[in-house]
């Protein structure tokens, strides 16, 4: 009796209050979106309705935040990003596990081991090393990014291409493929589950990131989404209609790439966890 009350009952009120927990920032944020700044004041939690509601928050907020030139830029930091993620770290995790060396050894745990550094301890060296080499620019963030991307990278891959049998590439060996061909042609395509899964991680790690670009993409023409928020922002406390209006419109782009990509996320995770 009390097992099916626990089930019938106090999981989904506890499941309910939980979403409504979770959820009720984002209300906050997309109504008091709609409102004008006396609106906001006047009721928060409520619905903009009447006098109180305004779209012009929109599209002051779309002018101020330059969302077109900020979108481009994390686009194209994000995108560059993750295709030299995903080449470099699976041809680095293939050849690590095809290779049975204490060297190999060493490297993979090198890898791994690297995923235990904070960041903070890095970031001023690396700033002052990249900045002396005069990769302070989008190229340079790609290029860290690559560093810091890899580890994970490079242990999900390690860990997919282990279950590939060997005798695959045995058999194009002998028909006459190289090693690149082997790899591009034969171990790349069976990667496409766990390819799928690093590439969405990857892309909302980077597409979300704002300490990096920060600290390396400092003119204004430069700035990603998250870095022109923060400064649209900053200039548009007082404002709360239009600095909530640019904070809905930074969120659109990750919030539609999400629902596009979930379904792909579990897929590649249970086919690895299966192969």
């Amino acid at each position: 009796m009390k097992d099916g009350l626990v089930k019938k009952w106090i999981w989904p009120t506890l499941g309910a209050l939980l979403a409504i927990l979770f959820l009720s920032p984002l209300y906050i944020v997309f109504t008091n979106s709609f409102k004008t700044q006396k609106g906001i004041f006047t009721n928060v939690m409520g619905l903009p309705f009447g006098k109180f509601f305004t779209i012009q928050n929109y599209l002051e907020a779309f002018v101020e935040l330059n969302f077109i030139r900020s979108f481009l830029n994390s686009l194209f930091i994000t995108v560059s990003s993750t295709i030299v993620i995903i080449i470099f770290a699976s041809m680095a995790a293939w050849m690590l596990v095809r290779t049975k060396t204490k060297l190999s050894t060493f490297l993979f745990f090198l890898f791994s081991g690297a995923m235990l550094i904070p960041f903070q301890s890095v970031m001023l060296p690396l700033v002052n090393i990249m900045g002396k080499l005069g990769l302070l620019n989008p190229v340079g963030l790609v290029f860290m990014y690559l560093g810091f991307g890899s580890s994970l990278s490079i242990m999900l891959y390690h860990g997919f291409i282990k279950n590939i049998p060997v005798e695959l590439e045995e058999a194009a060996i002998i028909d006459g493929c190289s090693r690149f061909q082997v790899f591009w042609y034969i171990v790349f395509p069976l990667l496409k589950p766990i390819t799928v899964t690093v590439c969405i991680l990857n892309t909302m790690w980077i597409w979300n990131d704002f300490l990096l670009p920060q600290l390396v993409i400092n003119r204004p023409g430069w700035h990603t989404i998250p870095l022109r928020m923060f400064y649209f922002f900053g200039q548009y406390s007082k404002k709360w209609n239009l600095a909530l209006a640019g904070l809905v419109i930074a969120m659109i782009p990750i919030v539609i790439f999400y629902f596009v990509a979930q379904k792909h996320i579990v897929k590649g995770v249970t086919q690895g966890s299966i192969k």
